[in-house]
C-alpha cells in the first residue's frame, strides 16, 4: 500500500485534526485545525480551497452525493456551505440562538439536521431551502446522530436520553441510557426472520462502557451488551456483513459480536491488535476490508477471513501516535490523522486500468503512474509517470496512452525510456481506446475516431470519423489490430474497416445490437457479445459466425492466448470466474467451438494476457499476479505425484486444447485402453490422421490402422474426413461429407453396408439408379425378417432386373413368399410351382402350412420333393390315398405310426403292422400280430430281437393262455416281471426253467427264492447251487453234501467250488472230512481232493495230491489222464512261481515221452518211436498195467530203426519168467530168436551240444554230464533242447526244436503236450532263449 501523500500545516502542530472524505466520489477531503479554517484538498494532495470560519470548527458533513460541504463552527449560528462544483462558499442562517453542537446530512436525501447545545433541532431541505425548527427536542447538547435509509433521524443527548423523529422533526421513539449516549448508528439485527422493515434497530455507545441495541419494532425489550474490563472503553464501532458489529477498544482489542438472537453476546473474533492503545476503526464495504490503528500503525483484516492479517502500515515517525481512520466510499484512498496534527492518505485499492497488446501489457500501478512490462519476453518493467488521473490506458506494439474525459496523452518506447510524444483532445469523452503500430482508434458518444499517433501519413489518411450520422446506429465497442480496425453498434453491426486500404471491406449484421468485440491479433476470428449476454466467434474471412457454449450472461470480457501453438483457444471471464474455450477450425464435424473448462478468479482480479495456459492479472493493490488455468493444468503438475483419475482429467483438456504431444506423455502414464482410445478418437475427429495411425498403432488395433493407411494420402478434405466420421460411427455426419466430396458414391457404399436400406434407396436413386433393383432386394429380405411383407413384397417386385437370372429368381421367390403372405395365395402358389427352387417350396409350404392352408401346402412339399413334410400335411387333411402313395419314399416314424393307426381303424391290419414296423413302434408291430394275424412266432422273434418290455408282456400272456409255461415265463423274465414268473413257475413246476431264464441278471433275493423252493421240495443238488449264487455257502455245502449217489460226481464238484468261493476254513475242514470218508467211511477219489487244493489255491498240497491221482492213473493205465493231470498242475505252479517238485517234472516227463512214442510210430519215424521206448522202458515200473506190451513194442521198434543191442536187451527183459507167459503169441516166436541169437550190433545216437555249457551229448539225454544241469526237452520229440533250435508252443509256453515242430505240426493239429489246436504259422523261432533257461533254472 503506497502513501499517496501528507499534510502536515505548522498551525496544526500539536493538535488533532478533523477531516471528512468527500461522499461517494472520494476526490475532496476537507480539513479542519485549530486554525478556525478548512482547508479542501484533492485526492493528490493538492489544495483546491480554503475559507475561514469565526470559530473553531464543531463539525462538518458532505451531503450524499459529495456536492455539498456543510461546516458549522464556534461563536457562529450560520451554517457554512461550500459547493464542490463550483468551488464556492456560501451561508445559511439557522435561525437558531444557541450555538450548535451537531451536523449530519441525509443518506437518501437533500435534508440536513442541525443539533444545538441546549437541545433544539433544525431541518433544513436544500432542494427546497425549507428550514424546519424543533425546540425543545432534547433538554441539553446534542452530541451525536445518525439518518436512517428510510429518513428517520437518530439523535443523542447528554440529557441521557436517545430520540427517533422522521424527517419532519416529530419524535417517534424515545428512550433513556444510563451514561452519556455517542456514536449512533443505524442498522439491522441478525434475525431468523428477513421480514423487518428497514434499518430497524437503533445502536448508542453508552458512556464509553456498553453497547445499547434499541429495536423500534420492540421498544419495550431493549439490548444492552457490556464487555470485559480488560478491553477499556469503547473507542469507535461500525456494523458490516448480516449483523454483525467490529468494536475498536481503547487498550487495543478488536472484537466482532453477532446481533443474532442465539450469539447475541458471543464475541465470534477477537484481536489484541495494538498493544497500547486503539485510537480508531474503519469499514470499507466495497474492499471487504476494515482497519485499526493505534501505536504508531494501522493494520488492515479482510472481513471475510479476519484471523489473517491483510497489511500492516507502520508510521514510526508518529510518536505521539494516530487520531482518525477514514476510508473514501469507493474504498481507495484510506486517510489517517494522528495526535500532533499531520495527515496521512493510503493509496488501498487503485482502479483496475489496463491493457495489452500482444505479449506487453500497461497497468495503473499508482494514481499518476503507469507500469509497461512483457513478462513473457522477460522485458525489465518501465515506469511511465502521467500527469492527470487517468480513467483509460491503451497501449500498442511501440507506443502507450492514457486519458481521461475527451484528452488522452502518448508515450512512445524507445531507447533511453519512454517519452512523451503528445496529447489529442477529442470531440467527446474518451470511452475506450485502441493503439497498433501507427494508429490509435478513440471511442466516444457512440462514435470512434482513428487517426495516426506520428509519422508523417497523407492528409486523407491522417484521421478518420466513423459515426452513424443522423442517430443510424451508435457505435458501442471497438478494436484495432495490426491491419484493421473493427467497431460494433446498438444496431448489430460489425464493421471491419481495412487500414491498408483505407476502406471499409467487410460487414455482419446481428439481430440484436453487439456490446463488445475481441479480435485476435490477426483479425481473423472476432468474438462478440450480444445485448442478450449471449456470446458469439465470428471469422470475417468467411462470414461464419458461432455460437459459444455455456456462455455465462456475467462475462465482461475476452482474451485470445498469444502462446503460437495455441492460435484457437481464448478465455471468457466475469468477476468470479474465467471459462476457456477453443475454436476447432478442422473438424469432422467441420469448425465449433468448444468449452474446455473454467478456473475461479481470486477476488478482484482483472485479466490482462493469456500466454501458454497461465492469465496475468491487474489487483486492487496496483500489482500482476499469475493465476494458471486449471484447463492447462497438466502443463504445470508433476506427473509423477498426479493419480489415474488425476490424470485422466487432464488428459481431457489436453486433447480438448488440441494439445496431442501432452496427451501421448499423459496416455503413456495412464497406459490403459479407453486413453488410448479416446486420444485416437480425438484424432480422427480433429482429421489428425498421421497421430491416429501411431495411436493405433501403440494400442495394436491392426483394422484402424490399416483403414487410416488406406485413406492418408486422399487429398479430397471432405472425402477423408467422410471415412473419418465413419469410422467414429457418426454416419449421417459422414453421409453429408461424402456428398459435399468429389467421390459421392461413398454415402451409398457406406449406407450399403450398414443396411440403412432407406437411406441407401434415396441415394443410388441420385447417384447410382443401376442400383436400385439390388437394394431393393437387399431391402426387402430386411422388411421381410421384420415383418413388414406389404413393403417387402412392393420392394421385391421392385428389384427385378430382367437381367441377372440368379437375382431375379431370389426377386421371384420373394414376391412368392409375400404374396402368400398378403393373401393372394393362388399367385404364390403358381410363382412357387414355377421357381426351380427346392427351398422356396418348402417355405412357401410352411408359410401355408401356418395359414392352415393344408391343400396348397401339402402340394408344394410333394413338388418339392419334401416327402415326409408333404405326407404330414395330407394327414392333417386325412388325405390317406395320398399318403399311402408317398409312403415308400417317407423316413419320417411318426408319419407312419399316424398312418397304421389309421389302417388300423380301417381293419387293414397287415398293413398296419408293416406301417408300425417302418415306424420301428415294435409294442403295436406285436399287439396286431397277437391279436389279429395270429402269427406268434413273428411277435417272439421280434420281442428276441428288440427286447421290447411291453411286448414281452404281450407274448408272455399269450403263452399264458396257451398254458405254455415255460414259454410264458421266459417272457414275463423278458419284461422284467420277476414276481410274476416266479409265482408262475412255483404253481406249475418250472422252477428249474425260470432260474434257467433269470440267468446272470437275478438278484440274489431272486436265488435265495429259487434256492428255498428247491429246498422244500428235498432237490439238494439244484437248492445247493442257488443257495451258492446267492453267497450262502454253509447251506450250499450241507445240500451238496446230502445228494443221492446218482449226483455225487456232480454234487461233489459243486462243493469243492463252494468251499473255493466261501474260502471258510471250516467249511473247508467239513468238506476234506467227507472227501476222506470220515463222516460216512467212504473215502472218495482223490481228484476231488485235488480240485478242492486248486479251489483254495493251497498249490502245494494240490501238487502232491496230483502226483498221486496222476499215479494212480498210471498204475490204472490211464495215461493220458495222468498226462493231463501233471501238465495242468504244473502250469498251474509255474503261474503262482512255485518250485515245481522234481518227482512231478520227472513223472510228465515220462508219460510225455509215452505219448510221443505213439505219434512217432503213427507218422512211421521207427527211430524216434524207439529212442522213446527205451526211455519209458528204462522206467518200466511206472506202467505196471502194460509192462509186457511195452517191452513187446519196444523190442520190435528198437529192432526195426537199426538199435539190435537194445533190442536183445529188452527182448531178453520179456523171456523173464513172470512175463513170459503174457507175451503176445504173434511175436513170441520171433522173441525167442532174437535172445537165442544175439545180434549186439547198435545204431549211434548223435550228438547235440548242451544248451547251458554246449557240451556235446546224445540227443535223447536229459542229463548234461558237464554242467550237471537236467536239461529241457522238446515236446515234440523227446530230445534235449539246443540253443540254435529254439521254439515253445504259443499256448503252454513248453520248449520245442524249431525244425522238429514244425515238421510234426505237417501231420498233427495239436500241441502234443497241452492239445490245443496249433498250425505251422503259430510257431516262431526264438534266437534268444535265456529267459527259458532262467526259467528252466528255477523248475529245478
Amino acid at each position: 500500500m503506497k502513501r499517496v501523500f501528507t499534510i502536515a500545516e505548522k498551525n496544526w502542530q500539536g493538535s488533532c485534526l478533523q477531516y471528512k472524505w468527500q461522499k461517494t466520489l472520494g476526490n475532496y477531503l476537507a480539513v479542519a485545525g485549530f486554525d478556525n479554517s478548512i482547508k479542501i484538498f484533492d485526492r493528490h494532495g493538492q489544495r483546491v480551497n480554503e475559507f475561514n470560519l469565526p470559530g473553531k470548527c464543531v463539525a462538518m458533513d458532505w451531503d450524499k452525493d459529495g456536492d455539498t460541504l456543510a461546516v458549522i463552527a464556534d461563536k457562529s449560528s450560520g451554517i457554512h456551505l461550500w459547493d464542490a462544483n463550483i468551488n464556492k462558499i456560501s451561508q445559511l442562517d439557522s435561525g437558531m440562538r444557541d450555538q450548535m453542537s451537531f451536523i449530519l446530512w441525509s443518506k437518501t436525501g437533500p435534508l440536513l439536521a442541525v443539533g444545538t447545545a441546549k437541545g433544539n433541532l433544525l431541518i433544513y431541505n436544500q432542494q427546497t431551502s425549507r428550514k424546519i425548527p424543533v425546540l425543545g427536542k432534547h433538554t441539553k447538547r446534542i452530541t451525536s446522530g445518525c439518518w436512517s435509509s428510510q429518513n428517520l433521524l437518530a439523535l443523542g443527548s447528554e440529557d441521557r436520553s436517545v430520540t427517533v423523529s422522521n424527517h419532519e422533526g416529530d419524535t417517534i421513539r424515545q428512550t433513556s441510557v444510563r451514561s452519556d449516549p455517542a456514536d449512533i448508528q443505524f442498522s439491522v439485527m441478525k434475525t431468523d426472520e428477513r421480514a423487518s422493515p428497514g434499518e430497524s434497530t437503533v445502536s448508542v455507545a453508552v458512556g464509553k462502557k456498553t453497547l445499547f441495541l434499541f429495536n423500534l419494532t420492540d421498544p419495550d425489550n431493549p439490548i444492552e451488551l457490556a464487555f470485559q474490563q480488560r478491553y477499556g472503553s469503547i473507542v469507535s464501532y461500525r456494523w458490516y456483513g448480516d449483523g454483525y458489529i467490529m468494536i475498536g477498544f481503547s487498550q487495543g482489542y478488536f472484537v466482532v459480536i453477532s446481533t443474532h438472537i442465539r450469539e447475541i453476546g458471543q464475541e465470534l473474533f477477537q484481536a489484541h491488535n495494538h498493544k497500547d492503545s486503539l485510537t480508531s476503526i474503519a469499514i470499507s464495504q466495497s474492499l471487504n476490508k476494515a482497519a485499526s490503528c493505534g501505536d504508531c500503525c494501522i493494520k488492515i483484516h479482510d472481513l471475510t477471513e479476519l484471523k489473517e492479517m491483510y497489511a500492516i502500515l507502520n508510521l514510526d515517525e508518529e510518536t505521539k501516535g494516530l487520531d482518525q481512520l477514514s476510508w473514501t466510499d469507493d474504498g481507495q484512498l484510506l486517510a489517517v490523522s494522528t495526535q500532533r496534527g499531520s495527515l496521512h492518505v493510503f493509496l488501498t485499492r487503485l482502479p483496475i486500468l489496463g491493457s495489452s497488446s500482444g505479449t506487453r501489457m500497461a497497468y495503473l500501478t499508482s494514481l499518476l503512474e503507469v507500469t509497461v512490462a512483457n513478462p513473457v519476453e522477460g522485458e525489465a518493467p518501465v515506469v511511465v509517470a502521467v500527469d492527470v488521473e487517468p480513467n483509460f490506458i491503451a497501449i500498442g506494439p511501440y507506443h502507450v496512452a492514457v486519458g481521461m474525459n475527451n484528452r488522452a496523452w502518448f508515450y512512445a518506447f524507445g531507447e533511453n525510456g519512454v517519452e512523451r510524444l503528445k496529447d489529442t483532445e477529442y470531440l467527446g469523452t474518451v470511452v475506450n481506446m485502441c493503439l497498433n503500430a501507427d494508429y490509435a482508434a478513440a471511442l466516444f458518444e457512440g462514435k470512434v475516431q482513428l487517426h495516426t499517433i506520428e509519422g508523417e501519413e497523407q492528409e486523407e489518411r491522417q484521421t478518420k470519423l466513423f459515426s452513424g450520422g443522423d442517430d443510424k446506429y451508435r457505435i458501442l465497442s471497438h478494436a484495432l489490430t495490426a491491419d484493421f480496425l473493427f467497431f460494433s453498434t446498438d444496431t448489430g453491426l460489425i464493421q471491419c474497416f481495412f487500414i491498408e486500404d483505407w476502406q471499409n471491406i467487410n460487414e455482419y449484421r446481428h439481430p440484436v445490437g453487439v456490446r463488445r468485440i475481441f479480435p485476435d491479433p490477426s483479425g481473423t476470428r472476432l468474438i462478440f457479445t450480444d445485448d442478450k449476454s449471449d456470446g458469439f466467434l465470428y471469422c470475417p474471412v468467411n462470414d461464419m459466425v458461432f455460437e459459444i457454449p455455456n456462455f455465462s450472461p456475467t462475462i465482461t470480457g475476452a482474451l485470445w492466448e498469444t502462446w503460437q501453438g495455441d492460435k484457437g483457444v481464448f478465455v471468457a471471464y466475469d468477476d468470479d470466474k474465467v471459462y476457456t474455450y477453443a475454436f476447432h477450425k478442422e473438424t469432422i464435424q467441420g469448425p465449433r467451438v468448444i468449452l474446455v473448462g473454467g478456473t475461479k478468479l481470486p477476488f478482484s482480479h482483472k485479466p490482462l494476457l493469456l500466454h501458454n495456459g497461465e492469465l496475468t492479472c491487474q489487483t486492487q493493490s496496483g500489482k500482476t499476479n499469475s493465476v494458471h488455468l486449471t484447463s492447462h493444468s497438466f502443463l504445470n503438475t508433476n506427473f509423477s505425484e498426479a493419480s489415474n483419475e488425476q490424470l485422466t482429467q487432464m488428459l481431457q483438456k489436453a486433447l480438448m486444447l488440441k494439445r496431442f504431444q501432452e496427451a501421448w506423455e499423459l496416455c503413456k502414464l495412464v497406459n490403459s485402453t479407453d486413453t488410448w482410445a479416446e486420444i485416437g478418437r480425438t484424432c480422427l475427429h480433429h482429421i489428425e490422421v498421421e497421430l491416429a495411425v501411431q495411436v493405433y498403432r501403440m494400442m495394436g488395433n491392426v483394422g484402424m490402422v490399416m483403414s487410416l493407411e488406406n485413406i492418408k494420402t486422399i487429398e479430397d478434405q471432405n472425402l477423408l474426413a467422410g471415412h473419418l466420421a465413419m469410422f467414429s460411427n457418426d454416419f449421417n455426419q459422414a453421409q453429408d461429407l461424402y456428398l459435399a466430396s468429389s467421390c459421392p458414391s461413398a454415402a451409398l457404399e457406406m449406407r450399403r453396408d450398414l443396411q440403412h436400406w432407406d437411406s441407401a434407396l434415396q441415394l443410388a436413386n441420385r447417384l447410382s439408379p443401376d442400383e436400385m433393383p439390388f437394394i431393393s432386394k437387399e431391402y426387402a429380405i430386411q422388411l421381410e425378417f421384420i415383418g413388414d411383407y406389404v413393403n417387402a413384397l412392393s420392394h421385391y417386385e421392385k428389384g427385378m432386373t430382367k437381367d441377372n437370372k440368379e437375382h431375379d429368381e431370389a426377386c421371384q421367390a420373394g414376391v412368392a413368399r409375400m404374396s402368400i403372405r398378403m393373401g393372394d395365395i393362388r399367385r404364390g402358389v403358381n410363382l412357387a410351382i414355377k421357381h426351380p427352387s427346392r427351398a422356396l417350396k418348402k417355405d412357401c409350404g410352411a408359410i401355408l402350412e401356418s395359414m392352415k392352408q393344408y391343400s396348397e401346402a401339402a402340394q408344394l412339399y410333394e413338388k418339392g420333393q419334401y416327402h415326409d413334410k408333404a405326407a404330414s400335411v395330407y394327414i392333417r387333411c386325412k388325405n390317406w390315398s395320398k399318403v399311402g402313395e408317398l409312403l415308400p419314399q417317407v423316413s419320417s416314424p411318426k408319419i407312419h405310426l399316424q398312418y397304421a393307426k389309421a389302417k388300423e381303424a380301417d381293419g387293414k391290419f397287415k398293413e398296419a403292422a408293416m406301417a408300425y414296423e417302418s415306424a420301428r413302434d415294435w409294442d403295436n408291430v406285436i399287439r396286431i400280430l397277437l391279436e389279429h394275424l395270429n402269427n406268434p412266432e413273428e411277435a417272439v422273434r421280434i420281442v428276441r430281437e428288440t427286447q421290447s418290455i411291453d411286448g414281452a408282456k404281450m407274448v408272455a400272456r399269450f403263452f399264458l393262455n396257451l398254458s405254455d409255461y415255460g414259454s410264458a415265463i421266459q417272457f414275463l423274465v423278458l419284461s422284467h416281471c420277476s414276481d410274476e414268473a416266479f409265482q408262475l413257475a412255483q404253481q406249475h413246476g418250472q422252477m428249474e426253467v425260470y432260474a434257467d431264464i433269470i440267468g446272470p441278471e437275478a438278484t440274489a433275493e431272486d436265488y435265495q427264492s429259487i434256492a428255498l423252493h428247491f429246498e422244500g421240495e428235498k432237490q439238494h443238488l439244484l437248492a445247493g447251487n442257488f443257495f451258492q449264487k446267492c453267497g450262502q455257502f454253509s447251506r450250499a455245502l450241507k445240500h451238496f453234501l446230502k445228494c443221492s449217489n446218482t449226483e455225487d460226481s456232480l454234487a461233489i464238484e459243486k462243493a469243492i467250488e463252494t468251499v473255493g468261493e466261501a474260502k471258510d476254513d471250516a467249511l473247508t475242514n467239513q468238506l476234506i472230512d467227507y472227501l476222506m470218508g470220515e463222516s460216512d467211511g467212504m473215502p472218495k477219489d482223490a481228484k476231488y481232493l485235488f480240485r478242492l487244493y486248486m479251489a483254495l489255491k493251497q498249490y502245494r498240497e494240490a501238487a502232491r495230491t496230483a502226483i498221486i491221482i496222476a499215479r494212480e492213473e498210471q498204475s490204472a493205465g490211464n495215461y493220458r489222464n495222468g498226462h493231463d493231470v501233471l501238465f495242468s498242475m504244473y502250469t498251474e505252479l509255474l503261474t503262482q512261481k512255485i518250485k515245481i517238485p522234481s518227482e512231478m517234472a520227472t513223472n510228465l516227463m515220462i508219460l510225455h515221452s509215452y505219448i510221443l512214442v505213439k505219434i512217432h510210430v503213427k507218422r512211421g519215424n521207427h527211430l524216434k518211436g524207439a529212442r522213446m521206448l527205451i526211455r519209458v522202458s528204462s522206467n518200466i515200473s511206472k506202467f505196471p498195467s502194460h509192462i509186457v506190451p511195452i517191452l513187446t513194442s519196444a523190442v520190435i521198434e528198437c529192432h526195426r530203426a537199426g538199435l539190435k543191442n537194445s533190442a536183445f536187451s529188452f527182448a531178453a527183459m520179456l523171456m523173464r519168467p513172470e512175463y513170459r507167459n503174457k507175451i503176445d503169441l504173434k511175436y513170441k516166436k520171433k522173441i525167442e530168436a532174437m535172445v537165442r541169437h544175439p545180434d549186439t550190433s547198435e545204431l549211434e545216437e548223435d550228438s547235440t551240444p548242451c544248451p547251458f555249457c554246449g557240451f556235446q551229448l546224445p540227443e535223447c539225454e536229459l542229463l548234461c554230464p558237464g554242467c550237471k544241469n537236467n536239461l529241457p526237452y522238446c515236446i515234440a520229440t523227446g530230445r534235449h533242447m539246443v540253443k540254435e533250435d529254439w521254439s515253445v508252443c504259443p499256448h503252454c509256453d513248453f520248449p520245442a526244436l524249431y525244425s522238429q515242430f514244425i515238421q510234426l505240426l505237417e501231420t498233427e493239429s495239436v500241441c502234443p503236450m497241452c492239445l490245443e489246436s496249433l498250425s505251422v504259422n503259430q510257431v516262431r523261432r526264438i534266437s534268444d532263449c535265456s529267459s527259458y533257461l532262467q526259467l528252466n533254472e528255477l523248475e529245478q
